[in-house]
């Protein structure tokens, strides 16, 4: 059976129609509330900080390598120059005429066979080091430019967002005028019977009766229902049995 409200006594057909609009008007508050926070750029915008966030990790990762290797190769340049300074002294010592020792003079002459050996040792592994450090320099300089084409993006799309917020703004406050100017004409317990059930209705509360049939969830009333509803004093607000909605008769 359709349950039955409070009398609402004061021209209920009419208080009804200004309810319908009422809730015409909270549904396109709701749509345009919905666009905005479903606006494709505000998407777009969040891709593109999760991807800047990547990136981030990425730079962060590219550019630690790139001092560890740098690190390596100061170190190995520091060992370079300190082996030629003793190489140079070696030979100073091999050349210069104060050693006259032929024992003496294969000794310095090993050493400095020795040091050059371990010098070009070290080199090699430089041009290691050097030749590692290109790719991981070319991958972060790749990353920085990437870098700088999400944060150009991001601030275009938040431009564009906030364009569009403040165009959707507009149509909600002049909907929400419309819609506080027509439920000025609903008595206050109807228009609180209206908002408790609009809440729990997915924004549908009142739903005209039409061919026997609720416009809410396009249900068929059954025909004991419908007789009820027709038995109902005029100034009975009345709800379909099956989904709780107020029906305009």
């Amino acid at each position: 059976m359709a349950r039955r409200l409070p009398a609402v006594p004061q021209r209920l057909s009419a208080h009804l129609d200004v309810l319908l609009e009422v809730q015409a008007h909270d549904l396109v508050i709701d749509q345009l509330r919905h666009r905005r926070e479903r606006l494709a750029e505000r998407q777009a915008l969040r891709e593109a900080a999760h991807e800047a966030t990547g990136v981030d990790r990425q730079l962060a990762d590219a550019r630690a390598r790139g001092r560890d290797l740098a690190r390596r190769q100061r170190r190995l340049e520091d060992e370079v120059d300190t082996l030629a300074a003793k190489r140079a002294g070696t030979e100073g010592r091999l050349y210069g005429g104060t050693v006259q020792a032929p024992r003496e003079l294969e000794a310095l002459s090993q050493e400095v066979e020795a040091l050059a050996r371990r010098t070009r040792g070290l080199e090699d592994e430089l041009l290691e080091l050097m030749e590692a450090g290109e790719p991981i320099a070319a991958e972060a300089g790749a990353l920085e430019a990437r870098r700088q084409e999400l944060a150009t993006e991001a601030d275009r799309l938040a431009a564009v967002v906030a364009e569009r917020e403040a165009e959707i703004d507009r149509l909600v406050a002049v909907a929400v005028a419309a819609r506080g100017e027509a439920a000025g004409g609903v008595p206050p317990a109807l228009l609180a019977t209206y908002e408790q059930l609009r809440r729990r209705l997915d924004g549908v509360a009142v739903a005209r009766l039409e061919a026997g049939r609720c416009t809410g969830c396009h249900l068929a009333l059954p025909a004991v229902e419908l007789d009820a509803l027709r038995r109902a004093p005029a100034d009975a607000v009345v709800r379909h049995e099956e989904c709780g909605r107020i029906l305009a008769r």
